[in-house]
């Protein structure tokens, strides 16, 4: 790793979706929302593709959301505050920091 090179240490975000389902386009929105939201703060957000009914997210391997065992898909606010509060806790998110 080059000296200048820190995203190696930052955290990687995997968002698990069902091919099946057609959930790819929301998965591409979910990570184009965390990219821009935290680009200073993550290394990258990947999509993996998956069969089932899968819609999870990950951070470094750490379940984040999964939309069977917190039953649904997560609003994009609470999505964004887990990661905030995982990643970056000093992090405002501005109007999602909003009850």
């Amino acid at each position: 790793m080059h000296p200048s090179d820190t995203s190696a240490a930052l955290p990687r975000v995997v968002i698990h979706y069902c091919t099946g389902c057609r959930w790819l386009l929301r998965a591409g929105w979910l990570a184009q929302e965390l990219l821009t939201t935290f680009e200073k703060e993550l290394s990258e957000v990947a999509l993996r593709p998956g069969s089932g009914g899968v819609f999870r997210v990950e951070v470094d391997g750490e379940p984040l959301w999964d939309r069977k065992r917190d039953d649904g898909f997560p609003e994009l606010k609470v999505l964004k505050q887990r990661l905030r509060d995982r990643i970056a806790p000093d992090k405002p998110l501005g109007h999602s920091d909003r009850p």
